[in-house]
Parts: C-alpha cells; sequence; structure tokens
C-alpha cells in the first residue's frame, strides 16, 4: 500500500474507534441507570438481565453493533487491501 492509503486506513480506523468509545460510554450507563451494579461484562450478556429490555438501550446498544461491524469490514478490507500488494 501506498503511504497515504496507509495513514488513510489508520485515519479512519482512529475514528472508528472514537465512535466506538463514546457510544459504548452510552450504552454502560443507560444500561446503570436501568441496574445501577451492572459491569461492562454484564452487558455483553443482556438476556441475563430483563432490565435491559429497554427499547432505549437496546437501540444504544444496536447502534454500537453497527460501529463494531463497520470497523471489523474496514480492517479486513484493509488486510485484504495489504495483501494484494
Amino acid at each position: 500500500m501506498k503511504p497515504n492509503e496507509t495513514e488513510l486506513w489508520e485515519t479512519i480506523d482512529r475514528e472508528l474507534g472514537a465512535m466506538e468509545e463514546v457510544q459504548a460510554r452510552k450504552v454502560i450507563d443507560l444500561a446503570r441507570r436501568l441496574l445501577p451494579n451492572l459491569t461492562a461484562e454484564d452487558i455483553r450478556n443482556p438476556h441475563d438481565f430483563p432490565e435491559l429490555n429497554d427499547t432505549d438501550w437496546q437501540y444504544e446498544d444496536g447502534v454500537l453493533a453497527g460501529i463494531q461491524g463497520v470497523r471489523i469490514a474496514m480492517r479486513a478490507m484493509r488486510n485484504r487491501r495489504e495483501e494484494q500488494g
């Protein structure tokens, strides 16, 4: 890959990482409003906590999943590009 292209991929990954951090914080904060003692690990298993059957929380968690999916896809695209030379 060209140096400018490498910088672009790194910039995109950093931006997605920042978005992911902000959204993850929103998900945890909202979950803790619903159930104050939840940990980040607890939130990974929302089916164990009926209190998380909340449309606002589910929406924010879905947004987080979307950001994470895009970040994974972008990394896969970068890896394929690098393998191609």
